[in-house]
């Protein structure tokens, strides 16, 4: 439910007032936008991806001249094991990233005690909730 008018102008008032007389906790209390978290997240994957694109490589290079080539396969192999899991990283991130007009810094918590109305203990069996999720699905629109 949006806020009304008068709500909005208060909550930006206090806002205001807050950042006012504490910065550092109002500057807390705003948080980093999510957006800008998961393309740190990529950022850092793709590195991640970089570093373990030069072990294998180098393993693989240096394997050629002839030196102890069991420790530089298991570098390669270990640096083609880092790209793969830096990969998945990156694209799970990038699937999570919000559309660039969602600004939300709250991350929704996960489990049922995070939703709204939700009791501690499942009620019915699991086809009966997943008969539930279905309907209330199709009520409202999705």
């Amino acid at each position: 439910m949006p806020l009304s008018d008068h709500e909005q102008r208060l909550l930006e008032q206090m806002e205001r007032a807050l950042a006012a007389e504490d910065p550092k906790l109002a500057s807390a209390l705003r948080g980093v936008d999510l957006r800008t978290r998961q393309r740190r997240r990529a950022v850092l994957g793709a590195l991640v991806f970089l570093v373990g694109m030069v072990m294998m490589l180098g393993g693989a290079v240096v394997m050629t001249t002839g030196r102890n080539a069991t420790g530089y396969i298991v570098v390669s192999v270990l640096g083609f094991v880092v790209m793969l899991v830096s990969a998945y990283y990156v694209a799970t991130t990038l699937r999570h990233m919000p559309a660039s007009g969602e600004t939300s810094t709250v991350i929704p918590l996960r489990g049922r005690a995070g939703r709204p109305g939700a009791k501690g203990k499942p009620s019915g069996s699991f086809m009966q909730r997943m008969e539930e999720r279905w309907r209330r699905r199709r009520e409202s629109g999705f």
